[in-house]
């Protein structure tokens, strides 16, 4: 395991030294110095995250003005990322350093102070960080809260509403890697039998290993239209059948074509006629935020749940599947 040097342990003492020295210096004077989620984040010895944010040059942007809500990991999550990736914060070469930079980023949601309640009172949902994907968009990250606040199914909050004079810092237990349509795909449960699909699509002899292709950050990028759990059982109806399985897979690698397009294309830039997929050409209605195949069947695109964004691309949720042309 690559141990984090004792040089950076040493400045994050040595910052925290400064910043205590300050705060009296300032008391003296009748004032009293603010305290930044960089400051907070040493009060909680996250001597690892002060040391990643040196290494990344991102200490002054997070004592900026703010206002920010951090999800800081803790040493032991950082201990566990650096284990598994091989990096070494003394010696960053320039791609590891802009990777180091994005994935501290993803932990950080600038314009905001998120308080637990709120993130509580929300149940789940999506929000933006200070991290980006495919064509500089900010890519999204998923909280829920039914076990505990959760962040993109996988980093827990252990320590929530540390305050800051810039924001607040939520203490957290596993880094947040940064995600791709699969992060998103399967942490939502309105998106389970999509995954299912997917997977069932891979078992026969799908055009494009679609599990595999969606958990790939290298991959795409790619505009998914994904149908709901709610998409999916309409269509059985639909089409009389008990379950995807008396569809084969063929069918449903033919169908699950139809809701991928090659690019990342945000709700902002959804066209006003022809959408080429990678199974034939749709129409949206970029107004009424709909998408109609060549039987003449409109899914509406849902708007709440639109421009949830990745690293291999971006996701639309629907609320009816698109069929392929019917004979």
């Amino acid at each position: 395991m690559k141990i984090i040097s004792q040089n950076f342990k040493l400045l994050a003492v040595f910052l925290m030294v400064i910043g205590f020295t300050s705060c009296s210096d300032d008391d003296d004077n009748g004032t009293t110095a603010p305290t930044t989620v960089v400051d907070v984040a040493l009060a909680n010895n996250l001597t690892s995250l002060a040391a990643a944010l040196q290494a990344t040059d991102l200490v002054t942007t997070l004592q900026g003005t703010g206002p920010f809500t951090v999800f800081a990991p803790s040493n032991e999550a950082f201990a566990d990322l650096l284990a598994a990736t091989g990096l070494d914060l003394d010696n960053l070469s320039v791609s590891e350093e802009a990777l180091v930079k994005n994935i501290l980023l993803n932990h950080v949601i600038i314009g905001e102070t998120i308080n637990s309640t709120a993130l509580v009172n929300a149940g789940s949902g999506y929000t933006n960080t200070g991290a980006t994907g495919p064509n500089g968009e900010n890519l999204s990250l998923y909280f829920s809260t039914s076990n505990g606040v959760m962040l993109n199914g996988s980093s827990t909050v252990t320590n929530a509403d540390n305050t800051a004079s810039n924001g607040i810092v939520h203490i957290v237990d596993e880094v947040i890697g940064l995600p791709t349509i699969a992060t998103f795909a399967t942490t939502n449960p309105a998106l389970e039998t999509l995954v299912v699909a997917l997977g069932y699509a891979d078992s026969g002899t799908p055009t494009v290993p679609y599990i595999e292709t969606v958990s790939d950050a290298t991959a795409g990028p790619f505009t998914v239209f994904a149908p709901t759990n709610d998409a999916f059982s309409d269509l059985l109806i639909e089409l009389n059948v008990t379950e995807l399985s008396d569809l084969g897979t063929d069918t449903v690698d033919a169908v699950l074509l139809y809701h991928i397009v090659s690019g990342n294309i945000q709700s902002s830039g959804l066209p006003n006629g022809t959408v080429s997929t990678l199974g034939g050409d749709i129409t949206a209605d970029n107004t009424a935020f709909t998408l109609t195949d060549a039987n003449g069947r409109v899914s509406n695109i849902i708007v709440s749940l639109v421009d949830i964004q990745s690293m291999n691309g971006v996701v639309h949720v629907i609320d009816k599947v698109i069929l392929t042309p019917q004979q």
